[in-house]
């Protein structure tokens, strides 16, 4: 475990830094900054009588020298290859100082640990609850297809399969329209009705109320394909000899499905749920989005449209550090379900 771990904390460390030079464009983003920085200063000499008196040799003189000391307090006085490093170390502590623009919806701060820590509570609800539902919702089906092979049900939902292959925020789009303008059951977006309810329960149902449709538009975009996967794992393992023996004994279907089917295919289906639960992120961030759900993805899609580099980094590192998390605990939960895989030294008894 010591040594997954370091290579999954590895493997963060090199995406952040990849994340680090693609939100300052190479480097190009500094040259913005600096401009900023050279119109700043300028102008605020350009309203000095004295200044604007002086000889021309002499202004220039005192104006790179105003620009010098501003370059050296914003931190853009030395190459970006060299300040790469210390961006990396302060986004891995989330250390990124404030933000230029961006801000907390509720107390109005521009600290960028402040912005990021605001959208991982509801980020994390969300996807928990999604991926719980698809993984159990396709587990399900994914049996009751394997032990209805061939049948009329089995074929029409393996025909339907691939057109439910589209991303989450598509399927969120049909969502809205159904329920939320036709039918109006259900709200368009958002955490919480507004005003917010005064009490603790009426305000949870709120939220719960919230969650439908995004959890439903993340089921759609990731169950069909871990349907189609997890139904064929049961029909190669359903030909096992000690599966054909279970059935000959008499047994209920539902116990050779569950000590005879599920435990020896849950490794692989837990493998394929972390790579099914690695590609979701990439609709998570639209997903929210299009429902207004004020998580890291909204986040991160308004630093991008604000140029906030320093906001479109932390939020890279949130997202990697959630990602290793998911992998080193589905890491030792395949150790658990698998019996030829023992958590220990490795040494044979």
């Amino acid at each position: 475990m010591l040594k997954r771990t370091a290579v999954v904390l590895l493997t963060v460390v090199v995406g952040v830094y990849v994340a680090i030079w693609a939100a300052n464009l190479g480097g190009s983003a500094d040259e913005l900054r600096r401009e900023t920085v050279k119109t700043s200063v300028t102008m605020s000499f350009m309203g000095n009588t004295e200044y604007t008196a002086l000889p021309l040799e002499d202004r220039q003189q005192i104006l790179s020298e105003a620009l010098a000391v501003a370059y050296a307090e914003a931190d853009l006085d030395r190459p970006f290859f060299l300040r790469s490093f210390r961006y990396l170390a302060d986004a891995l502590s989330l250390s990124l100082g404030e933000a230029r623009v961006m801000t907390t919806p509720v107390i109005g701060s521009h600290d960028v640990r402040d912005i990021l820590l605001h959208g991982l509570p509801a980020t994390a609800m969300l996807f928990a609850a999604a991926n719980l539902l698809t993984f159990l919702v396709s587990l399900a089906l994914s049996l009751v297809l394997a032990g209805r092979y061939g049948s009329f049900l089995d074929r029409a939902v393996t025909l339907l399969i691939p057109a439910f292959t589209a991303p989450p925020w598509l399927y969120g789009i049909f969502l809205i329209i159904l329920f939320a303008s036709i039918a109006g059951v259900l709200p368009y977006g958002g955490y919480v009705d507004t005003p917010p309810p005064g009490s603790a329960l009426g305000y949870s149902v709120s939220v719960l109320k919230h969650m439908v449709l995004p959890v439903i538009a993340w089921m759609f975009g990731s169950v069909a394909f871990a349907l189609y996967t997890n139904r064929a794992f049961f029909l190669i393992y359903s030909k096992e000899d000690y599966v054909e023996l279970a059935k000959a004994k008499g047994l209920r279907r539902s116990r050779v499905q569950r000590r005879y089917l599920l435990r020896p295919t849950l490794p692989p289906i837990l493998t394929n749920f972390a790579f099914t639960m690695i590609v979701a992120w990439e609709g998570a961030i639209l997903t929210e989005y299009v429902f207004a759900w004020p998580g890291l993805g909204s986040t991160l899609l308004d630093a991008i449209r604000m140029q906030e580099a320093a906001v479109v980094t932390g939020a890279v590192a949130v997202f990697a550090y959630f990602l290793a998390a998911c992998v080193l605990l589905l890491d030792v939960a395949y150790a658990l379900v698998d019996p030829r895989v023992k958590l220990g030294s490795g040494r044979r008894s």
